[in-house]
């Protein structure tokens, strides 16, 4: 119990972050919308892909940005700064499988899956080439997105994400790892929870997302010769107190062409991704960091 607890208090710390901001057979839309901070009109509705009734939003008009969330999190994730981002851009924030609104199936939660699930939603919505942020979780579903379907994608950003399992901390491997279905009670103490029982489809599904999640989590992988192919330009973003060890997202920039040799005083030899270190945030802290859209913005509207 005293383990679950911790981690609780470790790599769940963000849920507390979270709660504080608050019909054809492809989609059914509500038809509600809503009034944020930034005036900006959003659409709440449904896409029913791969077998998942998936739960998104869209606010603001523009080029198309999916914007994905942290384990265990929804689409009010980045609710700080969608509003930014939606000043001139289509942001779709989207709750991934077992998350938010989007109910769970019977299927394991596997970053390749829901890969597959967003790329279907882009077709679906005929976006087009489309940007993609990810965090945490959701960083590395848009990872898996950039390496399964590049020819749907525009540009990508990653924001506290490892390319392999061995990228996050030791110690917070070791917690990983105490993680299974007994860490659901224990974790029903968390605001994390409550957030889960207001959105969730079916509240009785906690113990199997916890559980899923944690074979998720436990799952080892290594995805640098696929990263190494990638073409589309990446903008990887961790703290300087991150979860995931700075000399990883290094050797995660290098793998992309970057921090290989001087550009030169023109920039000439500046590569097509880039790497943003974010001072004084956390794992727990990054996504909601007023600096984000300051970072992302400029990038996307590089030519």
């Amino acid at each position: 119990m005293k383990s679950a607890i911790k981690i609780s208090l470790t790599w769940f710390l963000f849920s507390f972050l979270i709660t504080s901001f608050g019909d054809s057979q492809h989609t059914a839309h509500i038809n509600t919308k809503i009034k944020n901070k930034m005036a900006t009109d959003t659409i709440k509705a449904y896409a029913y892909v791969n077998g998942l009734k998936m739960y998104y939003e869209i606010q603001g008009t523009g080029q198309p940005v999916i914007v994905l969330h942290g384990g265990f999190g929804n689409t009010g994730l980045f609710m700080p700064n969608i509003g930014t981002l939606a000043k001139n851009n289509k942001v779709i924030a989207v709750d991934l499988q077992g998350h938010g609104r989007t109910a769970d199936i019977d299927r394991p939660i596997d970053m390749d899956s829901m890969a597959n699930d967003i790329a279907e939603l882009i077709r679906h919505l005929n976006l087009g080439k489309t940007n993609v942020v990810g965090y945490s979780l959701g960083a590395s579903v848009a990872l898996r997105l950039c390496i399964q379907h590049p020819e749907l994608l525009n540009k990508v950003v990653l924001i506290s994400c490892p390319f392999k399992r061995k990228g996050w901390f030791p110690d917070l491997l070791v917690q990983q790892d105490q993680m299974g279905p007994a860490s659901a009670e224990a974790l029903k103490q968390t605001p994390m929870y409550q957030s889960y029982l207001k959105l969730a489809p079916k509240p009785e599904d906690w113990t199997k997302l916890v559980t899923k999640m944690s074979a998720a989590i436990q799952k080892d992988y290594d995805w640098s010769k696929e990263v190494a192919a990638i073409k589309l330009p990446v903008l990887l973003v961790c703290a300087d107190a991150d979860a995931v060890m700075p000399s990883h997202m290094v050797e995660f920039f290098k793998l992309l062409g970057g921090g290989l040799k001087d550009p030169g005083w023109q920039g000439t030899g500046r590569p097509v991704s880039q790497l943003a270190i974010i001072p004084g945030e956390t794992h727990y802290t990054l996504f909601m960091s007023p600096v984000l859209p300051d970072v992302i913005i400029p990038f996307f509207d590089k030519k």
